[in-house]
């Protein structure tokens, strides 16, 4: 006779079909995910690109108001190209480069977002991810806060270094060749010693004093302006406080911009693009294919006149390029930089009078431009 097999118990099936439907839901919410986050950033960086670049440019453009002296002691007369507008700039390298050149930046820019959010996506509580729609850094006061964003521009700097260089220079960078792309970015000093990007002079200290002032300043006025319980009228200050930041924090990072697309070489002479290709074994001929045809779009500092710190850089910028350039540049930094903070400045308010029904999903943030 055939043994005769119980049926499972009824409990025993139920969890199990629990179960199954539990690791079918987890499996769908990170295909939900990974799709999601993939459309958000191709959407972000196709809006952002362009947008960052014109940006990066007008803080990067070079423009002396007098006669200067060339390197062998001559009187040479070298205007820049007056730009001083955000949307100036966005037309004039449309007009010059099309539309390759208001995507410059774009393959370094996308290569870092996708590690940057690989990492956090890995790193950060999924479940956060799911109810919330956004990773954030651990909450761990504010000196944590400091070590962390210290930390994490360490990390970033070299790959903001080579978008910075690769949205200014003045050649055409294919998409899919990143090592010829780098021989022109970079110097080969620069690539044979990588670190030498760090040591480049005052950028460290620039960067440090932009996230100690966002770090701890900023987070000081948001806890005694913006309680548990909403003020409208301490909310106001809060926003004014924070675009009045901009202003402080725009030449800063206009220094920034200057400092890291100057190019660190193991000695003063050398310096031209020439003797950088005849050590690397390219033929000249390959560097000579430019992005604009007649002109270039921004002008930029002579390398053989390098800045020689933070503080040197912003004499020479009021010396050289005048308070005025400083203040259009202010003037033109302020459109991003003022959306940036309005951007935060809603969420907070958002979370503040509609904790339960506010889904911080919000497509603005994602828009965000630095």
């Amino acid at each position: 006779m055939r043994a005769l097999v119980a049926p499972p118990a009824p409990s025993a099936q139920l969890e199990a079909c629990t179960s199954f439907n539990h690791q079918h839901v987890f499996f769908l919410d990170v295909i939900v995910l990974t799709a999601s986050l993939a459309l958000t950033l191709a959407i972000s960086i196709l809006i952002s690109v362009p947008l960052t670049g014109a940006l990066i440019r007008l803080r990067a453009n070079y423009n002396p108001k007098a006669l200067q002296l060339d390197p062998e002691g001559n009187v040479e007369l070298h205007t820049g190209p007056i730009v001083t507008s955000f949307f100036g700039m966005l037309r004039r390298v449309k007009r010059i480069e099309g539309w390759a050149g208001l995507y410059k930046g774009l393959m370094p820019t996308l290569l870092a977002s996708s590690i940057l959010t690989l990492f956090a996506v890995t790193t950060f509580d999924f479940k956060n991810v799911r109810v919330n729609g956004r990773v954030d850094p651990p909450d761990a006061g504010v000196l944590g806060t400091l070590a962390y964003s210290l930390f994490s521009m360490l990390l970033s700097l070299p790959a903001a270094i080579i978008t910075y260089r690769s949205i200014t220079t003045p050649y055409k960078l294919p998409y899919f060749r990143p090592l010829y792309s780098l021989r022109i970015l970079l110097t080969p000093t620069e690539r044979r010693r990588p670190w030498v990007l760090y040591l480049t002079p005052g950028l460290l200290l620039a960067e440090s004093l932009h996230i100690a002032y966002t770090a701890l300043v900023m987070p000081g006025f948001r806890a005694l302006l913006l309680p548990s319980t909403f003020s409208p009228v301490k909310f106001g200050i809060y926003v004014s406080i924070e675009i009045l930041s901009t202003a402080l924090l725009c030449p800063l990072e206009v220094m920034a911009t200057k400092l890291a697309i100057q190019r660190n070489h193991s000695a003063a002479e050398y310096n031209s693009v020439e003797q950088e290709v005849e050590d690397d074994g390219v033929q000249a001929e390959e560097y000579t294919e430019y992005s604009g045809q007649d002109e270039d779009v921004i002008g930029l500092r002579h390398e053989k006149d390098p800045y020689l710190g933070l503080i040197d850089c912003a004499k020479r910028v009021i010396d050289e390029e005048g308070s005025a350039s400083v203040i259009s540049v202010l003037s033109a930094g302020k459109l991003p930089s003022s959306y940036d903070c309005s951007v935060a400045s809603y969420e907070h308010y958002m979370q503040l009078i509609a904790p339960r029904h506010y889904c911080e999903r919000t497509p603005l943030r994602f828009l965000r431009i630095s």
